[in-house]
């Protein structure tokens, strides 16, 4: 293993700055795959993310100077791709989003579940009534339907598995507001999956 290879993502980021092209290669190398997978979600197209990827790398290499080592190089680089992300999107214009506030759960004037019992447990059932494939597809056609500020805190936090800090200091706002956003997020997928299922949230 070379003195690179073993090197974390901190140490090869200043080399970087430093003017080393390999380091800069190995830290592409390490992260290019979650960089794409978040670009993909973000956009859920392929020649979108991969705009995004190359402009998210290109942005990377430009910015290493203003890299301090305050938080994580992986924190660091994930905030320059939601910045290429939301750019992309500006430039883009094109994706349309449909609310998803429909879906959500609905209580009577008591604050009691409007939903029957049985409906309930056919909603928490709902990927076992779906087939597997159409699941995906419409798990994929629910996230794309979600608005941007809920989506961005889902994908952050359940899909690219980062901390609530972390989805925090990359979007810039609180905690409580992320938890807020997630949760959301997750109630409106989870009734647009039971509707599909044949339940009214």
């Amino acid at each position: 293993m070379t003195p690179a290879a073993a090197a974390n993502d901190e140490k090869l980021a200043a080399l970087a700055a430093a003017g080393d092209a390999a380091a800069f290669e190995m830290l592409v190398s390490r992260h290019q795959a979650r960089v794409y997978r978040l670009a993909w979600r973000l956009t859920q197209s392929e020649a979108d993310a991969q705009d995004i990827l190359q402009e998210t790398f290109l942005a990377a290499y430009r910015g290493l100077q203003l890299f301090r080592g305050a938080s994580r190089f992986s924190t660091w680089l994930y905030r320059v791709a939601m910045n290429a992300a939301l750019m992309h999107r500006r430039q883009q214009s094109r994706r349309k989003t449909e609310p998803l506030d429909a879906y959500l759960p609905r209580f009577d004037e008591n604050g009691q579940h409007a939903a029957e019992p049985a409906d309930l447990r056919t909603a928490s059932r709902a990927d076992e009534i779906l087939d597997q494939k159409q699941l995906a597809e419409r798990a994929r056609e629910g996230l794309e339907r979600l608005p941007d500020m809920y989506r961005d805190a889902f994908v952050l936090r359940d899909l690219q598995e980062l901390s609530t800090d972390d989805v925090a200091e990359l979007l810039g706002i609180d905690r409580a507001a992320v938890r807020q956003r997630v949760h959301r997020a997750r109630l409106m997928l989870r009734g647009f999956l039971s509707h599909l299922a044949g339940v009214t949230p």
